[in-house]
């Protein structure tokens, strides 16, 4: 490929989608500057105007619903589904004909995610996409307008001509970031990187202040970035220190996938409002809550945007042959949410507090596996204190950069820095000279990601700081322990380090100097296991014994070696780092060298051994 025109950072988020893009042309000429792209999108029935950002909504409505041709857009004349604007606003009437939240489903293991399943709990029978289509369609979007826009007759400027970096949460795992693989070739794109989320919101801190970073942050800071997206709360940690007289950062922690975020605050404010109806004596039913969570979440965003209004009026839609005639009409005030936003989910809590566990219920409904404690500043300590023992590490961090829309309110921030900085002062020798955990001034909270995932590539061209990250936990393969048999207990597992916290992308790690056998013409089972908490083992260590929690599941992965059926097979073990990120696992023979590659299937529940 030809040296691209552009580089474009793309935040693939829960709520809204955003384009930040550069020019390389004459980059060492002067410094680059980051433009956001306007997406062209369906406003309103047979509108089309551009916004910068596009809603991550995709509405599948009936004819007789909203006529097709009034979802024309200019590069497409016929589709049953359109995204963005108008599909946010119409779905908060059609909620069964709306999909949302594509990206939280990509990491929800017990769902097939290749299968047509959204919108979830619709049970009427029409078109449904599958959670990856569904992620797919709106970077396909993406693609269309951005070459309509951008490139007209120019090929080169062609968004599959040019490098793209895609974020993700810092959480999400391996088959997770496999899936956003999957949708982003399935859109057409090949030339991209993954990068993760709360890392570009703190290269956008670092383009924004210029040269003047250094300035802002010292040696020994440890810095939280607190990412609260729609359907995530994501902890990174960064740490400050010095190489040769210049300052140098350090991702050194990223926290466990947190499915609680602007999904879960929507929903407390609908049950908000229809608590307050029913004292009036109106109910609201699940079909009408529905569509009440999505007008809560327009009028949560209009109240804590900067200048926004002090009340949001909400309308709901009756039941019954006249919907218009039996409309609720209410309201919902700034303080209203954000009393509900901040003492429900930033709660003030002890360091030693940890998020209240799942109540152990027989039959529970299917569905996004949302955290049973909402509480973000619980899980917080939980992440905090899980990285205490890192030697490396002061206890409690020094500054915090906030991202995600719902920081725009000063309350929360404010909520999240005092607490922050009580566990600080309680750590302090008593000499009461601990500082405040101060804050880093974002820019924007809603533009930033995809900004700070174009000054990435920046960086990677010599043009920018860039952050030493590399894997952000560390991932074992089990390993069936050699021992008699005992009767009524299976051989114990034992973990072995394959690639450690930290590891590079592009790397490739064998592991020749242990002996390993594996089994031919039979079906075997390689366990893998991760950990964002052992930060020191490193590639080739043996754990033989781990305290619960530190050690968990990652992915199964089901095989028959074809060979002589019982055949034990010498092998040693390699496992790379692709540039997205994620993991290939080996098995060399020690006899001929023959390989077995285990990849994870996006097209089935099972992995699959090539």
């Amino acid at each position: 490929m030809s040296d691209p025109a552009y580089i474009i950072g793309i935040d693939l988020g829960t709520t809204n989608t955003v384009v930040a893009y550069t020019a390389t042309e004459g980059l060492k000429k002067s410094p680059p500057e980051i433009h956001v792209f306007d997406i062209p999108q369906v406003v309103s029935e047979g509108v089309v105007e551009t916004r910068n950002h596009l809603p991550s909504f995709i509405l599948i409505p009936q004819e007789h619903q909203v006529s097709r041709e009034s979802l024309h857009l200019p590069w497409k004349k016929e589709e049953r589904f359109c995204l963005g604007e108008f599909a946010r606003e119409r779905g908060k009437e059609l909620p069964d004909h709306l999909i949302s939240s594509s990206k939280s489903w990509l990491c929800h293991e017990i769902v097939d995610r290749s299968k047509a399943i959204l919108p979830w709990n619709s049970h009427k029978d029409h078109f449904k996409m599958s959670p990856i289509e569904a992620s797919s369609k709106i970077l396909e979007h993406i693609r269309d307008a951005w070459n309509h826009t951008m490139a007209h007759s120019d090929h080169r400027c062609r968004i599959e001509e040019q490098e793209i970096f895609l974020t993700v949460p810092a959480s999400f795992d391996a088959m997770a970031r496999e899936l956003t693989v999957k949708a982003a070739q399935m859109a057409g794109l090949s030339n991209f990187t993954l990068l993760e989320e709360p890392q570009a919101a703190f290269y956008a801190w670092i383009q924004s202040n210029g040269d003047r970073w250094r300035d802002v942050v010292r040696k020994g800071d440890l810095i939280i970035v607190c990412d609260i997206g729609g359907g995530t709360s994501d902890f990174s940690l960064i740490r400050v220190s010095e190489q040769q007289g210049e300052l140098v950062l350090e991702r050194i922690a990223v926290g466990d996938h947190l499915l609680v975020g602007g999904d879960n605050m929507d929903l407390a404010l609908a049950y908000t409002v229809a608590n307050k109806l029913s004292g009036t004596g109106k109910k609201i039913d699940a079909w009408q809550m529905r569509g009440l969570m999505h007008s809560c979440r327009i009028a949560k965003e209009k109240l804590l945007s900067e200048n926004g209004p002090e009340s949001c009026p909400i309308s709901i839609l009756g039941r019954g042959s006249s919907l218009i005639g039996n409309t609720i009409k209410t309201s919902l005030d700034r303080e209203e949410v954000i009393k509900v936003l901040v003492d429900g989910f930033f709660p003030f809590c002890e360091k030693s507090d940890r998020p209240v566990g799942n109540r152990k219920i027989g039959l529970q409904e299917q569905g996004l596996s949302f955290e049973a404690d909402p509480g973000v500043t619980r899980h917080l300590a939980k992440f905090l204190s899980g990285n205490a023992n890192d030697p490396m590490n002061t206890r409690f961090p020094t500054a915090v950069l906030f991202n995600g829309g719902i920081m725009k309110s000063d309350s929360i921030r404010k909520r999240i820095l005092n607490i922050l900085s009580a566990w600080k002062q309680q750590e302090s020798d008593g000499s009461g000279k601990t500082e405040t955990t101060r804050e880093l001034q974002s820019h924007d909270f809603d533009l930033s990601v995809a900004k700070g995932a174009a000054y990435y590539g920046l960086a990677g061209r010599g043009e920018g700081v860039r952050i030493r990250g590399g894997l952000g936990r560390s991932y074992y393969i089990g390993i069936a322990a050699s021992m008699p048999a005992v009767p009524g207990m299976p051989a114990p597992m034992k973990a072995l380090c394959v690639a450690p916290f930290g590891t590079e992308e592009g790397s490739l790690i064998r592991i020749e100097d242990q002996e390993f056998v594996t089994m031919m013409g039979e079906p075997i089972q390689f366990d893998l296991l991760g950990s964002s908490v052992r930060k020191e083992d490193q590639a080739g260590m043996m754990i033989e014994d781990w305290n619960d929690g530190e050690i968990v599941p990652v992915a199964a992965i089901e095989t028959v070696l074809e060979g002589d059926h019982g055949k034990s097979l010498p092998v040693f073990v390699e496992i790379e780092i692709s540039e997205i990120g994620t993991l290939s696992f080996r098995c060399v023979s020690r006899e001929d060298g023959r390989k077995w590659k285990f990849e994870f299937n996006v097209r089935e529940k099972e992995n699959l051994a090539v």
